[in-house]
């Protein structure tokens, strides 16, 4: 079963095109990488997804659910980690799992969330405190309260050491071997390669490559990821 369906999806800022006629598929159970430069589009075609952002053309389904029409529902079963992502720096990690447990009629349990996730030991830290792993790893169980059937990583690991890069992919691993599809925002090729059943390469805000990481291969990778010199818009 599909789990996300994005056709056509166009959207301006102005003169400016951020994301061109993009589409693809993610399939449930799946974990779907959307790499790209800074600027390439990922962020816009996020806030899309999640219905932050209106398209100015295209089609988009998660679960079903347009992110437009269906917003309420939407948010039951869509859970999204944002790259910049701030919460208040007095708040404890024990009272922003309260917080954001209480938008949902049946979230999980903070308790055994934060244990899942390393921060049992945290609960009475204030945010301002924690490390940046930490706050990757809260920013993940703040999606997670809701029981999504979707999750969306936007740049998880950005900023981590390379120790902490690594338990945080092994997190990703088992929040989908609990039955979340994930959509993995990242500008990392071996966090891609590592995770990813598929991958989808954004440039100037259009697709430049979508398959498999075996598929595509390193040089394909590469070529689209880093350099894409010879690509241009048709």
């Amino acid at each position: 079963m599909t789990a996300i369906a994005v056709e056509g999806l166009t959207k301006r800022y102005g003169a400016k095109v951020a994301v061109d006629d993009v589409s693809f598929t993610v399939a449930e159970g799946e974990i779907f990488g959307l790499l790209g430069r800074n600027g390439a589009g990922k962020s816009t075609t996020v806030d899309c997804l999640a219905g932050l952002r209106v398209p100015d053309q295209g089609r988009i389904r998660v679960a079903g659910l347009d992110p437009q029409r269906d917003r309420q529902q939407l948010r039951h079963i869509l859970g999204v980690q944002l790259q910049e992502s701030q919460l208040p720096d007095k708040l404890t990690v024990a009272e922003a799992m309260r917080l954001y447990a209480s938008f949902y009629r049946h979230p999980q349990d903070s308790e055994r969330l934060l244990a899942q996730l390393d921060l049992t030991e945290k609960r009475n830290t204030r945010y301002r405190t924690l490390s940046g792993g930490q706050k990757q790893r809260l920013s993940v169980a703040l999606a997670l309260i809701g029981r999504p059937r979707v999750a969306i990583l936007d740049e998880l690991t950005t900023g981590l050491d390379p120790v902490a890069r690594r338990d945080t992919w092994q997190l990703v691993d088992d929040i989908r071997n609990s039955g979340v599809t994930i959509m993995l925002i990242t500008h990392f090729m071996e966090e891609a390669e590592r995770l990813c059943d598929r991958v989808a390469i954004l440039h100037d805000g259009r697709v430049a490559a979508l398959g498999t990481p075996a598929a595509l291969g390193r040089p394909t990778l590469e070529d689209a990821f880093v350099a894409l010199t010879s690509w241009r818009k048709s």
